[in-house]
């Protein structure tokens, strides 16, 4: 069979090009790395989530899907209840009916075989975890017992004994997971190992287990099939291995490796190993090529690479061979095929905010979902299903919530308008998008009013809606989305003086709305954020990028307490670089313009002197004449959905999820 596509765009023609290695032909350059998902059976089988979901991105034209990591020592490696295993034949038969659907829909794909040592938890495992040493994989984890010479040649069997049924399985490669505070990573690194046998000390003694593995590893699946390492190649941290110290030790078991898949970071450091928003496009490139100048094989390299444009410079500037897009393609598994037929424009680029993937998964121990994508198993075989009689749907605000319901409203048939009362979309988002580290997202609200536009929404700004314009536009179905505002509660000075002319108290929107005067004049003066919420660091993140002093006050006896993991540790970490005083457990009594009164843990009063002050704490709804709304569609069998922080603030994954929540709705009412 011949296919044929538009003639490619010559800054990215780079990206699909194929790849020979050895046995293997990736058809383009763009790989799916592992990432756990939570969809496996306790007892370690495939499910049905994995086949659509796998599914979903090979039909969308990854080039390279590797498999989450599976588990080779079965339950001493294990690193969680749901983590796919392969440590027995009796995995076989599913996994290669998952790989001949896979190469079924035109895509390579490979598995990643792992063992948890330290990171493994006892009280999931039933056994206790090993390790090089007694050292835990992070802080709060814990103390692992030394392996024994016999216990390092029980893993090294493992290893090869489960890459021999990777390859039975079908797969066309398997990674060997050397990095992120995993078992081989927790011999590699001197963070970790503290041996002074042959397995610790020198280089070459902290690689020996590696070369050991990979030995058995060739030894099991030959010489011809494609044998891939994932390394921490920096772990950013200090006493652990930096790029020159992991070149030394590559240099050791490079000669058994076909690729190498360029990481970084370790369990402490997460948010340089599963990128915070802020980390540019491509930022860990520069440490794949430093593999591939060593060693001469073709390199992974990943980092948050979202725009075509700059996955083809990192290719044409000899930088790396593949593309590791892990995120990015669960928010859009149609990347590939988008990139490739001229439709940039419609690419779902991840905003990496990491709440639906990494903390679901690792904090929440939930399966995954995504913050912009909320069908990650059917991606957007919803538009094939439309709408049975015409259905008018009117949309009140256009936030990230009323786009949603919009865009999918219009994409499945119905006519729909839209009205916003401000004079631009975005609802309570775009103030956030105003804050530079804040881009991922500004281009996510683009991206929304772009599909809202291209699906035929009518779109009025400017326009606050009324029961009787509702009832004039005579919808089938209303909307309300009308968001949410900035809480001020009852504290003297609060009130009376936030975003008022004249004063230095600001809301999240009378900052933002200010913020370009505001920098100039914060830098070495001392600030006071009030609410340690992920608005309340995002504020502080942005002042102390201007040289701001800030005082940091939080009623809680943490911040960031409900922050996904890698954003609060981003979050700690930029509260340490720039010397935050933070005041938790700790109450707001008066606000004035030069100053605040706050109560100590220990009862005592404390004045904060201010250039400014910024309140963040928290959001209410804003319903408007909602009650009266549903009480006139009741009278005209109109229905009428509540959605997104006007039922109550919370986060864009849920504004998002129960925007599309009109399909229901429509099926409901026997429209679709």
């Amino acid at each position: 069979m011949t296919v044929s596509y538009p003639a490619l765009n010559p800054d990215t023609r780079s990206v699909f090009q194929p790849l020979t290695v050895k046995t293997m032909t990736i058809p383009n350059r763009v790989v799916m790395p592992p990432m756990g998902t939570n969809f496996a059976t306790t007892t370690g089988e495939l499910t049905d989530e994995h086949f659509a979901y796998y599914k979903e991105r090979a039909r969308g034209g990854t080039g390279l899907i590797i498999v989450e990591n599976v588990c080779v020592d079965y339950p001493v490696a294990s690193n969680g209840f749901t983590q796919l295993r392969l440590d027995s034949d009796r995995f076989l038969p599913r996994m290669f009916t998952f790989t001949e659907e896979m190469h079924r829909l035109g895509a390579c794909v490979g598995i990643q075989i792992n063992h948890a040592g330290a990171s493994a938890d006892p009280k999931k495992t039933g056994v206790p975890n090993i390790s090089s040493s007694d050292v835990p994989s992070k802080d709060g984890m814990p103390v692992p017992v030394p392996m024994t010479k016999e216990d390092i040649q029980q893993a090294v069997k493992a290893y090869g004994e489960t890459a021999l049924r990777a390859k039975k399985a079908g797969f066309d490669m398997v990674e060997i997971h050397g990095g992120h505070s995993y078992l081989l990573d927790q011999f590699l690194s001197p963070r970790y190992n503290k041996r002074t046998d042959e397995y610790g000390g020198s280089p070459e003694n902290r690689a020996r287990i590696v070369v050991e593995v990979l030995q058995e590893v060739r030894k099991a699946v030959g010489e011809m099939y494609p044998v891939c390492i994932r390394l921490s190649a920096d772990e950013l941290i200090e006493g652990g291995n930096s790029l020159e110290d992991t070149l030394e030790l590559a240099s050791y078991f490079a000669e058994y490796v076909d690729i190498f898949n360029v990481s970084s970071a370790l369990n402490y450091n997460l948010q340089y190993q599963i990128d915070m928003a802020r980390l540019p496009d491509g930022w860990r490139s520069y440490m794949a090529r430093a593999y591939k100048e060593k060693f001469g094989k073709p390199v992974i390299t990943s980092g948050n690479i979202r725009d075509p444009e700059i996955a083809a410079k990192i290719l044409d500037d000899g930088d790396a061979d593949l593309l590791a897009m892990g995120r990015g393609l669960i928010a859009d598994p149609w990347w590939v095929r988008k990139a490739r037929e001229g439709r940039e424009d419609e690419i779902l680029r991840c905003i990496s905010c990491n709440i639906g993937c990494a903390d679901n998964r690792i904090r929440l121990g939930r399966p995954i979902r995504c913050t912009i994508n909320p069908s990650i198993l059917d991606n957007e075989s919803y538009k094939e299903k439309k709408v049975k009689v015409p259905t008018r749907v009117l949309v009140v605000g256009g936030g990230v919530a009323g786009l949603e319901a919009a865009s999918t409203a219009a994409e499945v048939g119905c006519r729909v308008t839209l009205l916003e009362k401000d004079d631009h979309l975005g609802g309570i988002i775009s103030a956030a998008t105003k804050l530079p580290a804040k881009w991922r997202i500004a281009d996510y609200v683009e991206f929304a009013e772009r599909r809202a536009r291209r699906a035929g929404v009518e779109i009025r700004l400017g326009v606050e809606a009324t029961v009787d314009m509702i009832g004039h536009e005579n919808p089938d179905i209303v909307v309300n989305a009308t968001g949410g505002t900035p809480a001020l509660p009852p504290i003297p000075g609060v009130r009376e003086l936030t975003d008022q002319e004249g004063t230095n108290v600001y809301s999240i929107l009378g900052f933002t709305d200010n913020v370009e005067r505001l920098d100039e004049e914060v830098a070495g003066k001392p600030v006071v954020v009030v609410g340690a919420g992920a608005v309340g660091l995002d504020i502080v993140e942005h002042l102390t990028d201007h040289g701001a002093q800030v005082t940091l006050v939080e009623r809680l006896h943490r911040v960031g307490d409900e922050l996904d993991i890698v954003t609060r540790l981003q979050m700690v970490e930029m509260l340490e670089k720039h010397n935050v005083e933070q005041l938790c457990s700790t109450s707001l009594l008066e606000v004035a313009s030069d100053h605040a009164v706050v109560e100590l843990p220990d009862g005592t009063q404390r004045t904060l002197e201010a250039a400014i002050s910024v309140i963040c704490l928290g959001m209410r709804p804003v319903r408007g004449d909602l009650d009266y709304l549903i009480e006139r569609a009741n009278r005209a069998e109109r229905t009428v959905m509540n959605i997104g922080d006007s039922v109550h603030p919370r986060r864009i994954i849920d504004a998002v999820r129960e925007g599309r929540e009109i399909l229901a709705v429509l099926e409901r009412t026997g429209r679709r």
